[in-house]
């Protein structure tokens, strides 16, 4: 590694002056010279943006497997276009979620239409940045930390890398400000982070399965995206003063999701993945199994492309991709769930992953802090939910292939219709809601922590309505007093010493808290309440989360 760092240096001094076009530094990857976009004076960080890391997914590169970029070194990369991949949104996220959750969250009585094709098809413009050739990464890094990149024997210093959420159809890598954290993992003679974003194939760009296209092309291409950007931080963040052997990766939802599959990849049989440790936040996506659903999208997909084949979809123009994708994801009928996501493939994703992790089938040489929120489910549940009789239909609409006594055992065991509070619920919205909360994201917390026996860090986010994704402007808290989206600085504060300490150090640790401590066989947990921070015990431990475990579906 010292003998790259020497040969960068030299490479460097060879480019003429000319090349350099301001004393921003540029930093020599080898297959291309990439210079930092910016220097924040007031933060001391330089921010490289929008680095290559793979070549364009496009043509007969379309719904495959990444590959690395080409050698491009006759002039010197400066990140100044903004790149992000293709974005699409449900219909019943946009029209019908966030007046039906006000309302129930209010006490008000729902009034709108719960039926999904009643609203009009109608598209959105696609911000200017959208491309499908979108696989690059932003890289963040304090100058203090840059400069000593250049030593002889540098320090290097840890790195943290982001996966961002958004149901694996939404989302961008500078999606998020940073610079909280950044700052804030200095405090205490804190070693400071070096930061890294990337971007990963969004909707049937990155998650077109089924048959047919594994046939000629690869499933789950974004969990494959991820991967590469990850092997790029193992390669070449040394260059700008990170150090590869001290990698933690943090994501929430789809980002925390993609994570959990990264930890069980290939069953955990092909080598320890590229990071040493690991945040995973709510970590979700909506489990998918069968082949032939898998097939019906891909099929679907084609019919709105009218072409008959993958093949045929790889000459078509990207404006017809783009469209026919923002078209299937917004004319999902299933409500709560987004069309596209990661799905068993029998190689990078062998079984479900919570299956995985009690068959041991991961790499367990990783430290973890994982986490959820109170109150995860009921951004994705259906106004039908208001009438408790709809439950089981729903479960079934779900899980298709679960055989009927399965649904009987989740309707009447599981999530009985019993609503005082005992079953963790108080009436026929919050029992779908704990329903799906379990499925799709908190019992993947219990999953990791049974997995890893007990010596995880886990918490719960519980400050009120504590809905799914509210912690994120917690994690990236920069500055100011309280708001609307934190209303607790000081818990936002904390959080991020929590984050920022177990990046540099493996342990969790706040002035602001109690002492983390680990998961042990008392299923402790740090709970983040509105007025107190507290250890209590994980209430996901539970004969629920063991049964979904199994894949009972």
């Amino acid at each position: 590694m010292l003998i790259q760092k020497n040969a960068a240096k030299l490479l460097l001094l060879s480019i003429p002056s000319a090349c350099l076009g301001s004393s921003l530094p540029i930093v020599d990857l080898g297959y291309e010279l990439h210079q930092a976009i910016s220097f924040n004076e007031s933060q001391g960080v330089y921010n490289f943006s929008n680095i290559r890391y793979a070549a364009p997914p496009i043509g007969d590169l379309r719904f495959r497997a990444p590959i690395p970029p080409e050698q491009n070194r006759s002039t010197v990369q400066k990140g100044d276009v903004g790149r992000i991949c293709p974005q699409a949104e449900p219909v019943w996220e946009t029209a019908i979620a966030p007046n039906f959750i006000l309302n129930y969250l209010e006490g008000k009585e729902f009034n709108g239409s719960a039926d999904i094709s009643s609203y009009p098809y109608e598209p959105k413009k696609q911000d200017p940045r959208a491309t499908e050739d979108c696989l690059f990464l932003d890289v963040v890094v304090p100058k203090i930390i840059f400069d000593k990149a250049s030593d002889e024997k540098p320090k290097l210093a840890p790195v943290l890398v982001w996966i961002y959420g958004g149901a694996f159809t939404l989302g961008e890598k500078s999606n998020s400000d940073a610079s909280g954290l950044i700052k804030r993992s200095f405090d205490d003679d804190g070693e400071g982070i070096v930061y890294v974003s990337l971007n990963y194939r969004l909707g049937a760009f990155g998650w077109l399965s089924g048959y047919s296209l594994t046939a000629n092309g690869t499933a789950n291409a974004g969990l494959h995206d991820q991967r590469l950007g990850l092997d790029w931080v193992y390669k070449y963040i040394h260059l700008f003063g990170g150090d590869p052997e001290r990698v933690t990766v943090m994501g929430e939802s789809a980002g925390g999701g993609s994570i959990m599959h990264q930890v069980t990849a290939y069953g955990g049989k092909r080598g320890p993945v590229p990071f040493q440790q690991a945040i995973i936040q709510s970590p979700g996506w909506f489990p998918v199994t069968s082949v032939d659903q898998q097939e019906d999208i891909l099929q679907e997909f084609l019919g709105i492309l009218n072409v008959n084949s993958v093949d045929e979809a790889r000459q078509l123009p990207t404006e017809k991709l783009i469209a026919a994708n923002s078209y299937q994801v917004a004319k999902t009928q299933l409500y709560g769930t987004f069309t596209y996501g990661p799905v068993v493939d029998g190689t990078f994703v062998p079984e479900m992953p919570g299956k995985l992790l009690s068959q041991g089938d991961f790499d367990h040489n990783l430290k973890l802090m994982v986490g959820h929120n109170a109150n995860e489910g009921l951004v994705f549940t259906p106004p039908t939910s208001l009438n408790g009789s709809t439950y089981k239909a729903t479960i079934k609409g779900y899980f298709p292939d679960m055989a009927p006594n399965v649904a009987d055992y989740v309707t009447d065991v599981l999530y009985p219709p019993i609503y005082n509070g005992s079953y963790g619920y108080k009436d026929s919205v919050g029992r779908m809601s704990l329903s799906i909360a379990d499925v799709v994201f908190q019992c993947n917390t219990d999953y990791f922590n049974q997995a890893f026996n007990g010596e995880s860090y886990s918490y719960k986010f519980s400050i009120p309505p504590a809905l799914h994704g509210m912690d994120v402007s917690y994690t990236f808290f920069h500055g100011g007093g309280p708001s609307m989206s934190v209303l607790n600085t000081t818990v936002a504060r904390a959080i991020q010493d929590y984050i920022t300490s177990f990046t540099q150090t493996g342990t969790p640790k706040s002035d602001l808290g109690p002492v983390f401590e680990k998961y042990g066989d008392d299923s402790r947990m740090l709970n983040f309440g509105l007025s107190n921070i507290t250890m209590t015990k994980d209430l996901t431990d539970n004969v629920r989360c063991k049964f979904w475990q199994q894949v009972p579906y």
